[in-house]
């Protein structure tokens, strides 16, 4: 499909649900400039001295954010495959899109907690029964589920390329694929 405009594609879910996964699927089938802003690299990169407390998860939502809706406004298709586990912090987002003219759509990946941790890709649901890790979203530190995304999925019931083809629809839908 080709591209008419750029927007910031949020996916939010658990560790493991299978948000980036989809988002580099989705950027294999769009036929524009699309960027995957992923999580764990940002964590890396932009917030490495950030911690997981509300505030620093916060902080890193708003940052990652803004670099999104920098990309939309300039035609890019940012895929950003990030937990934001506070709906206050994804509703900034959402208003920051908004006050600058640019798209924002929210998909819940919204795999199951325990489908997760038996995925556990990472080895964090592992680490955190075992008294290893404190603080992990979804375990002992809250989740909170969008109540209105633009677009659930969930994994346990379809696989990688019906999720992408679903996000693609998506696009479509809103004007942003010819």
């Amino acid at each position: 499909m080709q591209h008419r405009s750029g927007a910031t594609i949020w996916f939010t879910g658990l560790s493991g649900a299978g948000k980036s996964t989809i988002a580099r699927a989705v950027e294999s089938l769009v036929d524009c400039p699309a960027e995957v802003l992923d999580g764990d690299e940002l964590r890396a990169t932009i917030s490495s001295e950030l911690g997981f407390s509300a505030e620093d998860r916060d902080r890193h939502v708003l940052r990652v954010g803004y670099i999104a809706e920098l990309l939309a406004r300039n035609g890019i298709v940012a895929l950003v495959p990030v937990i934001a586990p506070y709906a206050r912090a994804r509703d900034r987002v959402r208003r920051r899109h908004a006050d600058r003219g640019s798209t924002y759509l929210e998909v819940h990946v919204a795999t199951p907690l325990t489908v997760c941790a038996r995925r556990d890709p990472k080895g964090l649901y592992g680490k955190a029964s075992r008294g290893e890790l404190r603080g992990l979203t979804g375990v002992d530190d809250p989740y909170e589920p969008p109540t209105a995304p633009d677009l659930r999925l969930d994994t346990t019931v379809m696989d990688v390329p019906t999720a992408a083809d679903q996000v693609v629809r998506l696009l479509a839908e809103h004007g942003l694929l010819r």
